[in-house]
C-alpha cells in the first residue's frame, strides 16, 4: 500500500466529527434534528419483500436518504440496497427478485459526509457459518475505538458506518451465533435497536437503556418488527409489545426464545425527542399514542403559560398536536395558520439567493386571513440554532400578525445527541449559550416560553414511573446522558445509572 493510502490518512475521511455519526443537524433550509434510521424485519411471511416494503414506507419520515432490503429463502440471501426514497430504490422487478419468508429492511438518513451506496443497510456479510445481514437505528458511541482495535488485530472494514463494527464482533466470535451476537452487544456502548438475519434466524435486540424504539408485532402466524408501530398498523399487524431494554429475542425453527445480552440494572432512558418530534403522531411509544401525548404536551404548556391571544397555530407537522392541546386547554381558537410545502423535499436546483434568504416560505407559507391583524401563538417542537425559529416568526409578521408569542413543547435544547439523532457541535445550539430572553431577541418574537422538564414528563406519563426523569433519556436537555460518551477525547460520565 502507498504512503498516500496509509491507514491514518483513510481514517480522516471516514468521518469528520470526534465521534462516529456527528453530523451537521442541517435539514436544508430547516433547521430541524434528523433521525438516522428505521428498521422492519419480518419473521416467516411468505411475502416478507411486500410486508417489508410497505412497513418502511410507514418509517419513511426516520431515514430518506438511502434504504434496503435482505431476504432469505432458507438457502440464500437476495438484497437490495439504493440511494433515495423508498419508492424509488425498489420497483417491480427487484421486489419481484426478493424471494422468502424472512427479512429485514432499513431506511437511513446518513450525517456528515457519508450519503453513500456503501454505508446503505442492511450491511451484508459472508462469514464462516453462511451469510449475514445487520441492521440498526441508533448510535455506537465507542465504535471507533473497537474499530481501531479491530483494524489492529485485521480486520478489514468495507464501510464507513458504525453498524460494520457489530458484525466483524459476530463473525470473529468463536461462539454460535446467538451466544456472538449477545457478546457484540455486551462490548458496544450506545443507543441502538438491532435486527440481525441469517439464512434461517432472526434476531431482534435493544439496548440496555431502551434509547431506541423497538416493537414486536405478529400477522397470520409470523412476527414482525419495526421501529415503530405505525408500520405494523400499515401492514394490519398485531401490536404485541415493546422490545424491552437490554432484551434480545431469537426466532428460528424452534419458534422464539426471549433472552438477553445484558443483565445489569439500567435505568430506562427512551428519546424524549422521540415523544417530541420524530415519531409518527399515529404511532405508540410504552402505550402511549404520540398524538395524544403531544396535545398534552400543548395541555401542559398552556397550563404554564397563558397568553391571552387571538389564535394558535402549530408548525405543520409535528406541532399541530401541541397546538390543538394548547388551544383546546386555553379556549384560544386553533387554525392553520401555516401552510407546509409537501413537494419541496430533495432538490437538485439551488435556490436563489433571495430565497435562501427567505429560507423557510420554500417549505411553509402563512395563511394572511388568519394571522392578519391577530395576535398569533405560534407553538413549535423545539429550537436548535434559531434561525428558522426566526424565519417563521418574521413570516407571520410579514402576514400582517400584530404579535408573535412563541412556545417550546420541549425544555431548551442544549446538548449534542449521541444515541442516533444528528445534532451540531454545541457551540451551535443556541440555547447552550443564550439566555431565554436573549433568544427571544434573536428570534424577533414577543415572548418566548419553554415547557418545564416536569410538564414534559407529565405529558407523556413518565409521572407513573418511580424514576424522576420518567423513563426518558433527558440527555439533550439537561446533559445527564445514560452511557458513559466522549467529548473531543474527554471521557464524560452521564448519570451513573
Amino acid at each position: 500500500m502507498s504512503d498516500e493510502l496509509s491507514q491514518p490518512q483513510l481514517r480522516q475521511t471516514f468521518w469528520t466529527g470526534d465521534y462516529y455519526n456527528e453530523g451537521s443537524g442541517k435539514d436544508g433550509l430547516f433547521d430541524k434534528l434528523k433521525e438516522e434510521c428505521g428498521v422492519f424485519g419480518v419473521y416467516r411471511h411468505p411475502d416478507a419483500a411486500s410486508l417489508s416494503y410497505y412497513g418502511l414506507h410507514a418509517l419513511q419520515h426516520r431515514g430518506e436518504e438511502s434504504a434496503g432490503m435482505c431476504v432469505s429463502d432458507g438457502g440464500e440471501f437476495h438484497y437490495h440496497r439504493g440511494m433515495g426514497l423508498v419508492k424509488e430504490v425498489f420497483d417491480k422487478d427487484i421486489m419481484a427478485s426478493l424471494v422468502g419468508d424472512i427479512a429485514i429492511g432499513h431506511v437511513r438518513y446518513s450525517t456528515s459526509g457519508d450519503s453513500k451506496l456503501t454505508n446503505a443497510q442492511p450491511l451484508v456479510f459472508k462469514y464462516r457459518d453462511g451469510d449475514l445481514a445487520v441492521a440498526t437505528n441508533g448510535n455506537i458511541v465507542n465504535a471507533l475505538q473497537i474499530r481501531r482495535e479491530l483494524e489492529q488485530s485485521g480486520s478489514i472494514f468495507q464501510t464507513t458506518s458504525d453498524t460494520e463494527v457489530v458484525a466483524h464482533l459476530i463473525a470473529r466470535s468463536p461462539k454460535d451465533l446467538v451466544e456472538a451476537t449477545k457478546d457484540a452487544f455486551n462490548q458496544i456502548v450506545g443507543g441502538f435497536a438491532f435486527l440481525v438475519m441469517t439464512n434461517d434466524k432472526l434476531i431482534a435486540a435493544s439496548d440496555p437503556h431502551g434509547l431506541r424504539p423497538l416493537t414486536m408485532g405478529r400477522l397470520n402466524g409470523a412476527y414482525i418488527f419495526a421501529s415503530e408501530t405505525c408500520a405494523l398498523e400499515t401492514i394490519g399487524a398485531e401490536l404485541i409489545r415493546d422490545i424491552e431494554p437490554g432484551e434480545l429475542l431469537v426466532l428460528d425453527k424452534d419458534g422464539l426464545r426471549e433472552e438477553r445480552f445484558d443483565h445489569g440494572k439500567h435505568r430506562k432512558a427512551l428519546c424524549a425527542m422521540e415523544y417530541i418530534y420524530f415519531a409518527r403522531p399515529d404511532s405508540d411509544l410504552n402505550g402511549s399514542n404520540l398524538h395524544m401525548a403531544r396535545k398534552r404536551m400543548g395541555n401542559q404548556m398552556a397550563m404554564e403559560c397563558f397568553i391571552d391571544a387571538d389564535v394558535v397555530t402549530g408548525v405543520p407537522d409535528s406541532s399541530i398536536s401541541a397546538a390543538i392541546g394548547y388551544a383546546e386547554q386555553t379556549g384560544i381558537p386553533y387554525e392553520l395558520g401555516m401552510i407546509k410545502n409537501k413537494y419541496t423535499g430533495r432538490t437538485f436546483i439551488q435556490p436563489s439567493q433571495e430565497l435562501r434568504e427567505q429560507g423557510v416560505k420554500m417549505k411553509l407559507s402563512a395563511v394572511r386571513r388568519v394571522v392578519e391583524g391577530k395576535r398569533v401563538v405560534m407553538i413549535d417542537d423545539s429550537i436548535v440554532r434559531g434561525t428558522t425559529s426566526r424565519r417563521i416568526v418574521n413570516m407571520l409578521r410579514d402576514a400582517g400578525a400584530t404579535e408573535v408569542h412563541v412556545c417550546i413543547t420541549s425544555p431548551p435544547f442544549k446538548n449534542p445527541c449521541f444515541y442516533g439523532i444528528d445534532t451540531p457541535d454545541r457551540k451551535e445550539l443556541i440555547a447552550s449559550s443564550k439566555t431565554i430572553e436573549e433568544i427571544r431577541q434573536e428570534i424577533n418574537a414577543d415572548s418566548l416560553h419553554f415547557l418545564s422538564f416536569e410538564g414534559l414528563i407529565e405529558a407523556v406519563g413518565g409521572h407513573n414511573s418511580s424514576d424522576p426523569k420518567g423513563g426518558l433519556c433527558l440527555a439533550c436537555f439537561d446533559n445527564e446522558y445514560p452511557t458513559q460518551v466522549n467529548f473531543n477525547g474527554e471521557e464524560k460520565f452521564g448519570c451513573s445509572c
